[in-house]
């Protein structure tokens, strides 16, 4: 199943560049709902597929960016390793590149940090067809301008994810998690106490009552933990976690736009009119809103940002309005990259 599709990919962007045709880049299209729907000649990238090399020792894999999620998480498994960042699926068709390119992390996120801090290094075919290469394989590869880790969470804007490096780590020697029952402002409130206690937290969540704490060690280091935070374990916690990961929780499902809300932990509960799923020690809530809700300006005067995740209506913006030194750089970098503007344009914003 291994192919290198370099020459294909080269010659249909290049093609596309001298004729000015926008093209949508397509992975697995397992997270097509994210960001802005857009108009173009379909790119399919999944036939440049393949895991070019594993070190378990080095704790470094690098891959195709078709390459299936599902089997190069099945690839690190072999060896007791894992993404650290948990990233979402959203389907069996998902793609290693498209899960860098959306910068999608799961419920570890604040423990293991995002998507980002793992990529090594790209090989990447920008919007004219130059293949370039940044990085490398080795953490002292990455060090001053950081062009590699840029490609994480760009949307396909600036260019195609050929290959990736990602630092990988060790599957966790054990894991539990704790149940309380408790209310949004008294959950919001353990989150921030027990951010700043230096128990080995790797993940949280509260919905309809109940907070659920996930810690990762061994035997003991769990007990000890059990026996300071209190709580009853949860029987079920990894398809608890997987729902939670991949939005099969029922708090995901409905037709309303679902908004995705980044705030500081210590934030309280928004006057948004609905109740949240919370994640990420407090800095995530889902909101599942009525249309015409001014979220984005909410958001701001809280001191944190919203994204419309799915449902939002047709050609609205999904993030958050930039401030304009950003936005120019937004599109000094789109220019340098992408100078025919075709690659997934609009898909992150309107103009870019």
């Amino acid at each position: 199943m291994d192919h290198d599709d370099t020459t294909e990919l080269v010659a249909r962007v290049r093609e596309a560049s001298a004729r000015g045709i926008p093209l949508r880049i397509v992975g697995g299209d397992s997270k097509r709902f994210y960001g802005r729907a857009i108009d173009g000649a379909i790119l399919p990238t999944t036939a440049h597929r393949g895991i070019l090399r594993h070190d378990p020792a080095e704790l470094v894999i690098t891959a195709r960016g078709g390459t299936p999620l599902a089997e190069l998480e099945s690839q690190l498994a072999t060896h007791g390793q894992r993404l650290p960042f948990e990233p979402p699926h959203f389907g069996t068709a998902a793609t290693i590149g498209g899960t860098v390119a959306c910068g999608l992390a799961g419920p570890a996120r604040t423990s293991a940090g995002p998507v980002r801090d793992y990529v090594l290094g790209v090989r990447m075919l920008a919007g004219d067809g130059r293949v370039l290469r940044f990085g490398g394989e080795v953490m002292k590869n990455v060090a001053g301008y950081d062009l590699a880790r840029l490609m994480a969470g760009s949307l396909g804007i600036l260019g195609i994810v050929l290959d990736v490096s990602l630092k990988v780590l060790p599957q966790s020697a054990g894991e539990r998690t704790l149940l309380h029952e408790i209310d949004e402002p008294g959950a919001l409130q353990v989150l921030v106490d027990l951010a700043r206690s230096g128990l080995p937290m790797t993940a949280s969540a509260w919905t309809d009552g109940r907070l659920y704490l996930r810690f990762e060690g061994s035997d003991a280091t769990l007990d000890a933990v059990q026996r300071r935070v209190g709580g009853e374990p949860l029987s079920d916690a990894p398809d608890f976690w997987r729902g939670l990961r991949e939005h099969r929780h029922p708090h995901f499902a409905g037709e309303k736009p679902l908004w995705r809300c980044m705030l500081p932990p210590v934030a309280p509960p928004l006057p948004l009119g609905a109740e949240p799923l919370i994640e990420w020690d407090g800095m995530q809530r889902w909101y599942h809103l009525d249309p015409g809700i001014e979220v984005f300006d909410t958001l701001a005067a809280a001191g944190g940002h919203a994204t419309r995740f799915r449902h939002g209506p047709a050609g609205a913006e999904s993030f958050a309005p930039l401030a304009d030194p950003v936005m120019h750089l937004h599109r000094q970098l789109k220019r340098v990259f992408d100078p025919a503007g075709i690659l997934n344009p609009g898909r992150m914003y309107s103009d870019l």
